[in-house]
């Protein structure tokens, strides 16, 4: 078992999540409100450690009306426990799970990181050899009572998840904007897929305005 994952995120019209210098305030306001209405449904929101590395994100429901418990769990997937020790991704506003690799467990056990993290409440996920085992993460999280689980990537996070059929639904707001750039982050990078024939297949389920924005819902036809 596993949580239903909802993959979130904003691009430009030419795919872009963020330039090569990491800015990344693409969204408007109305779809600011779009997404924490998600996060406020959603049981956990799930990050990689370069979101959290370039953004320092609260990963909190914040842009609407809401109370501390409508706050999910937030979930780093961060192999080597990078996470700053004064990320606000371990601060009390929300529970926090770290997941790491088992080959970096024993010495983060051996260090203040652990001490201060573990003394704020965050627990640790430890599985896989070099980098996290993301279907034993999944399992995990169900464990813990994560139904529904918003991804927010970055892409690397974004297409380890959805190569490993973990993605069930992707909500994406395409902005009116170009900024290119070969080194500009896209909504999936990782390896790819090196044929069309394996691209992953997408179901268009809706499609709507939102200000100048156009939100896109696909189901991710993972059979």
């Amino acid at each position: 078992m596993r949580p239903y994952v909802i993959l979130n995120a904003a691009m430009t019209l030419d795919g872009k999540i963020a330039t090569a210098t990491g800015s990344s305030n693409i969204s408007g306001k109305k779809d600011l409100e779009r997404v924490h209405e998600i996060r406020k449904e959603c049981d956990g929101i799930m990050v990689g450690i370069g979101t959290v590395l370039a953004d320092d994100p609260r990963l909190t429901v914040h842009k609407i009306d809401a109370k501390p418990e409508d706050n999910p769990v937030r979930v780093v997937v961060d192999s080597k426990c990078r996470t700053p020790i004064d990320a606000r991704i371990t601060n009390g506003d929300a529970k926090t799970i770290i997941a790491v690799a088992n080959e970096y467990r024993d010495d983060l056990k051996q260090s203040e990181k652990y001490e201060t993290f573990k003394d704020r409440g965050v627990k640790f996920f430890f599985s896989g050899d070099e980098r996290v085992d993301l279907v034993a993460l999944m399992s995990y999280l169900h464990e813990e009572g994560i139904e529904k689980l918003m991804l927010e990537g970055g892409s690397t996070l974004n297409f380890s998840m959805i190569k490993a059929g973990l993605i069930d639904e992707i909500s994406i707001c395409v902005a009116p904007m170009i900024v290119g750039g070969a080194n500009a982050k896209t909504f999936f990078d990782g390896d790819g897929f090196d044929t069309m024939d394996e691209a992953i297949r997408l179901e268009l389920v809706d499609s709507f305005s939102l200000d100048k924005d156009l939100i896109l819902k696909y189901k991710v036809l993972n059979d």
